[in-house]
């Protein structure tokens, strides 16, 4: 069961080979109390009692998987997120009240078939990233335990790392659900702002907190993100995705890189980020260098602007009575709020408004950024000796992100030369969790990458999920000269189509050889003259921006034109069909399945034809 992915429990579960009553038991006995990623462990008997209570559910549902998505999958939390009956600490003991309630976030993992194992340790009050910051202890890194594991969320990082759980949420403010992803070798999806409520979170940074997921595979993470987000009308903070928002990439994905990467003198960090960017160029990116100086002026404003002030906002009565209870470190870093008037903050506010008009003007000439997850990492010896210091370093590529309004996905990027994680992180506007989303799964897929701390390896990704087209584009199917690696594919390449996936027709089309076409064409009808029915016909995807949609059909020569196709699944899209009277005499290659394996069987005769 350790390292499992969230496909294998379901696979698990359906296959008879395990309840969850048998998984609680097992992982109950797992629990040490020792260890310093948990702040609060169930007890076994609480855990079992929640699978019968689940198996029963299923019972009820006349064993329905599909009603309970997450069935029996278990996750942990990060303490500084409300579920009701339990305490949250924020890993201050002297803070801790019993929540009332269960944040939204949570309870939605809930109602879908998750079973809650316990809550991670985190630097106090989300302070911090470096993951050392708790009286419940540090938390080492899951590789090496001289090095921290990052912070703040560095519990939940920590559990999903060595595979006691498939994910875990955490929050992110500055980069806390990023960083702890970067050096224990995760996934770690730091959303839009307000695409998951923060109801039920105690505040770090009101205005700019998210609530993270940490996964062992992007398509994990980004299942719980579909699952969580939502919009909350009791939270003033969330949001409503606008209707029309990018869901993948361009054809060639243009990726902006630090024009000047600062490494703090890590040689082993810039080699592995060189290795990454060679990675990408392989996956057919176009690398863009660009000057990063307005993110890291922004990323200036979180702790030396007036943002300080918002988390003092947050525990402004704890502080005033229980000022000796929080950590040393971060008393002095929420102290400093007294230095901070009101001015000071429409001041740093009309500042950021104006860094930000910059900085999207700077990402909008790519699909996204790809920087360093973080430039370095340091031993908890070394954070010890110089805490604010080692700690801000590992912000460098994180703190602008929620004051820009950006969204972001940590992935990891293979190993340094001591055998330490090192990772990379794609930045994009809001609302552009999808597209990191995609680029990611096929990020992960073909870097033979590991599962976190479990030595697995990624296994095989699961179908993807078929998504609509977004409002800005219409989803076509190529048939025959327009397919990847056909000679017209380049008509949609030029106009930024993007390839959705490979499918095939209803049973009901057949498909031609027209004659005279050039370069050769196929013809798909629904039947055919003098045929009975028809067969699958293969055919791809590509999402089409509206604006350039009308320029490509007016390229379309007849007999063909553009009509509505039936896919195999049921869904009709826009698809090339042939009229009629065109198909009379010509070649019937239904038999092949598709235009692809005609063509290659023309060229396998004409080979076999040479002396």
């Amino acid at each position: 069961m350790q390292g499992w992915t969230i496909g294998e429990w379901g696979e698990a579960y359906r296959g008879g080979r395990l309840t969850p009553v048998d998984a609680m038991e097992r992982l109950g006995a797992l629990s040490d109390a020792g260890d310093p990623a948990w702040i609060l462990r169930r007890e076994p008997a609480a855990l079992i009692a929640d699978a019968q209570s689940l198996q029963q559910r299923l019972a009820e549902l006349g064993g329905d998987y599909s009603k309970l998505p997450l069935y029996g999958v278990p996750f942990a939390v990060k303490d500084n997120l409300d579920v009701a009956g339990l305490p949250t600490t924020a890993a201050c003991p002297e803070y801790s009240y019993v929540a009332a309630a269960t944040a939204p976030a949570i309870q939605r993992l809930l109602d879908a078939g998750a079973l809650l194992l316990g809550k991670t340790n985190l630097d106090q009050f989300a302070t911090g990233l470096v993951g050392v910051r708790s009286p419940y202890g540090a938390v080492p890194n899951s590789f090496n335990a001289a090095y921290i594991g990052g912070g703040s969320s560095s519990g939940s990082a920590s559990v999903v790392a060595r595979g006691l759980v498939p994910f875990a949420l955490g929050t992110d403010t500055a980069g806390s659900g990023r960083v702890p992803a970067g050096f224990n070798n995760l996934v770690g999806l730091k959303p839009t702002r307000g695409a998951i409520s923060s109801r039920g979170m105690v505040p770090a940074c009101r205005t700019l907190d998210c609530v993270s997921v940490f996964a062992l595979t992007v398509e994990d993470a980004f299942r719980i993100f579909g699952l969580v987000a939502a919009y909350d009308e009791a939270d003033a903070y969330s949001r409503v995705a606008p209707a029309a928002t990018g869901r993948r990439f361009s054809g060639k994905p243009r990726l902006g890189v630090p024009q000047s990467p600062q490494w703090f003198g890590d040689e082993q960090s810039e080699r592995a980020y060189a290795a990454a960017l060679a990675h990408a160029e392989a996956l057919g990116t176009e690398l863009v260098p660009l000057d990063l100086t307005v993110l890291h002026e922004t990323a200036a404003l979180l702790y030396n602007g007036p943002w300080i002030a918002e988390r003092y906002a947050a525990l402004e009565d704890f502080m005033r009575e229980h000022a000796a209870a929080v950590h040393p470190v971060v008393r002095q870093i929420i102290a400093r709020t007294g230095e901070v008037s009101a001015v000071d903050v429409f001041k740093a506010e009309y500042q950021r408004a104006e860094l930000k008009r910059t900085a999207d003007r700077l990402i909008a000439v790519v699909d996204a950024l790809l920087v360093p997850t973080a430039p370095t990492i340091y031993t908890l010896a070394e954070v010890a000796a110089e805490p604010i210091l080692r700690n801000s370093r590992l912000g460098t590529y994180t703190d602008f992100v929620n004051l820009l309004d950006w969204c972001a996905l940590a992935v990891p990027a293979g190993f340094r030369e001591d055998g330490l994680p090192f990772g990379v992180t794609l930045i994009a506007p809001a609302w552009q969790d999808a597209a990191l989303a995609e680029f990611g799964q096929r990020w992960q897929a073909q870097a033979g990458a590991t599962l976190g701390a479990t030595g697995r390896a990624v296994p095989a990704a699961e179908p993807a999920v078929a998504t609509p087209a977004s409002a800005d584009t219409i989803r076509l199917a190529v048939v025959g000269a327009h397919l990847s690696g056909m000679p017209l594919n380049r008509e949609l390449s030029e106009r930024d189509a993007v390839f959705v996936e490979a499918t095939t027709t209803s049973a009901q089309y057949r498909l031609y050889a027209l004659p005279g076409t050039v370069p050769p064409k196929p013809g798909l009808i629904k039947g055919g003259p003098g045929s009975e029915g028809g067969a699958p016909i293969q055919v791809e995807l590509w999402d089409v921006p509206l604006a350039a949609f009308g320029s490509f059909v007016a390229g379309v020569p007849a007999p063909l034109g553009i009509g509505t196709l039936e896919l195999a699944d049921g869904r009709l899209v826009k698809g090339f069909i042939c009229e009629a009277w065109a198909v009379q005499g010509a070649r019937d290659i239904t038999t092949f399945g598709g235009w692809r394996a005609y063509i290659a069987s023309l060229r396998a005769a004409t080979a076999e034809s040479k002396p």
